[in-house]
């Protein structure tokens, strides 16, 4: 439910109305806009009398609100959330770009990529120091040593980190970094979810392979019950009965959620294609349909990469695509309010 209050509302009627809210469990989240103040209750509000809301002076409408995601919801918070990521603002128009390999291999290949994105436009470095694999024999990352390596080209370059978390036993290794990666094999780890709410760091949250995007949004909704509402929603494509991509981008996403969430809304192009050749396109494609930034595998050496070689943008070609993103971006579709 949602109380739409006049503009001023008398100081004295609105903590009346919020303590009688708070005396039958419903918690109230305040969003206070340009034209309009938001009240947004969350718990069982079955039991409140809108007639008896709407009749306050303080109140110009009473709304109820269908879909299970609260927090989430842009119903309850009309105005774009902008998620700051050490100093680097993404969302409500700031377009950001995260780069890097897909999985840490040494300081040398980290801090070259670092610097090579950095020098196209890069604003976020990516790099995989866990790695969740299909096939338990494949490359699981340098784990504790990945991290360590990441900060150390943070140290060079000034770029913010991102990268994945797999399992809450290694939420204490993740102090120095600026934003935590669940990846589509967790978007329904529940347990985990919860924990990154109790936490003050944006998450980036990855949609799962067979996920509908309501789902997406009620694992948003666990990190974001928690207290935590620096969240990052990421389409990485899902898995149809078409095997020559990887998966299939849902570009569609994109515009969906930003009608549905105030949240900003990414796209990884290079897991969605799995083909470094597709991965252009369907960038600029995110781009046009109105994303707030793009995650893109780079690699400085593709061919011995140790993970996701095929799919990884060489530093030259991710150049190219920098510039390409940076012609478009002025026509990209802007949501109507």
């Amino acid at each position: 439910m949602i109380v739409i209050l006049k503009q001023n509302p008398d100081k004295a009627q609105l903590d009346m109305l919020t303590k009688w809210l708070d005396d039958m469990g419903i918690s109230v989240h305040t969003t206070v806009g340009h034209l309009q103040t938001i009240l947004g209750l969350v718990g069982d509000t079955s039991k409140v009398d809108i007639d008896l809301i709407q009749a306050l002076d303080i109140v110009e409408d009473v709304k109820r609100v269908q879909e299970p995601f609260k927090n989430a919801n842009r119903k309850f918070h009309p105005d774009d959330t902008v998620v700051d990521v050490g100093g680097v603002k993404l969302g409500g128009g700031n377009f950001q770009v995260i780069a890097g390999p897909c999985s840490v291999e040494s300081e040398e290949q980290i801090c070259t990529v670092a610097k090579a994105v950095k020098a196209s436009g890069a604003t976020l470095l990516r790099g995989g120091a866990f790695k969740p694999r299909t096939s338990p024999y494949s490359f699981q990352g340098l784990r504790e040593d990945g991290i360590r390596l990441l900060v150390e080209a943070k140290r060079e370059t000034g770029l913010p980190i991102v990268t994945e978390i797999m399992d809450l036993s290694q939420l204490g290794l993740y102090d120095d970094v600026d934003m935590i990666q669940v990846g589509a094999r967790n978007m329904q780890n529940f347990e985990l979810l919860k924990e990154l709410g109790h936490l003050r760091k944006p998450i980036l949250l990855k949609r799962g392979l067979s996920s509908t995007l309501e789902e997406l949004l009620m694992s948003a909704e666990y990190i974001m019950a928690g207290g935590n509402e620096q969240v990052v929603l990421c389409e990485r494509g899902i898995r149809t009965f078409e095997t020559y991509t990887r998966n299939t981008l849902d570009i569609s996403a994109v515009p969906v959620l930003k009608d549905l969430s105030h949240l900003p809304v990414i796209v990884d192009p290079s897991h969605a294609t799995g083909k470094h050749s597709l991965v252009p396109p369907t960038a600029l494609a995110a781009v046009a349909a109105g994303a707030d930034g793009l995650i893109i595998e780079v690699h400085n050496d593709p061919a011995h990469a140790l993970c996701d070689g095929p799919q990884s943008l060489t530093p030259k070609n991710f150049d190219r695509l920098m510039r390409s993103i940076d012609a478009l971006r002025p026509y990209a579709y802007e949501r109507e309010a």
